[in-house]
Parts: structure tokens; sequence; C-alpha cells
């Protein structure tokens, strides 16, 4: 990702943490683990790392999403709309900056997803693991 669309987006947080409290009320969660207001103190810290991981060599993509056994992990709600809003943000820098190169704006986009993907792939899997509804074994295929 070039280094003047990651830094609009880091100067864009506020907005970003609006848009992901706006998409998580919308979301109708099966559990009250998947609060927005339960969940924003994870806000800042899963930002911070897929912003962290941003400018770097292009990664490779990752498998189909994980099957839910409960419908209980609040991770699966939280990640999606924290990705429609970094995305819907990332769109936005774009269209600001015409001189962005078209294969610029593609890879940037590519990376955010793929980046975001696999932070989350990481932790609806952990959360998954702890899940005491969870009785029919564990996945070990989990992506996003």
């Amino acid at each position: 990702m070039e280094e003047a669309l990651l830094s609009a987006l880091q100067q864009r947080r506020d907005e970003i943490r609006t848009r992901w409290d706006a998409l998580m009320r919308l979301e109708r969660a099966d559990t009250a683990l998947a609060n927005p207001d339960t969940l924003a103190f994870l806000f800042d810290q899963t930002l911070d790392e897929v912003l962290a991981k941003l400018p770097g060599k292009p990664v490779a993509p990752i498998r189909r999403r994980p099957t839910c056994q409960c419908g209980c992990n609040p991770m699966r709600v939280y990640f999606p709309a924290l990705e429609q809003a970094l995305l819907e943000t990332l769109i936005l820098v774009q269209t600001e900056m015409p001189e962005l190169a078209s294969r610029a704006r593609l890879d940037s986009v590519t990376e955010l997803c793929t980046t975001l993907r696999r932070i989350a792939r990481r932790e609806i899997a952990v959360f998954d693991d702890i899940c005491q509804h969870n009785t029919a074994g564990r996945s070990t295929e989990y992506s996003i």
C-alpha cells in the first residue's frame, strides 16, 4: 500500500471507528458479546495491528471463511464491520487522489482486505476454540 493511502487511513481513525460502530449496531448479533459497547475496547488495538502490517510486500490470498457451529462468536460480527468501515474509508481516500494509478488502487484494497482477514482468522479461531457450545470438535480450516 502506498504511504499516502496508509497515512490518510491513519488520519481518519475517528471516521473509521464511527463507521465501524454504526455497522456493528446494524448487525443482528445472536450474542450479547457482539455488542459494540462490549467490543469497543478491541478497536484501537485491532486497527493498530492492521495499519502496522499494511506497508509491506503483498501477501498471498487466504482460504474460505470458517464455519460457525453455534453463532456465538462476536468476532464474526466485529471483523466484517471493521473491514467494511476500512474499505469505505480507503475508497473515499482514493477518490481524493486522482493521480493514484489504478494498479495502486487495486493493490491497496487487496492488501487491506488480506491483512485484516489474516488477523480476523486468527482471532475468530481463538474464540471458537474456547467456545463452550462447540462440542463437535475444533476445525483447523480457519480463514476469512
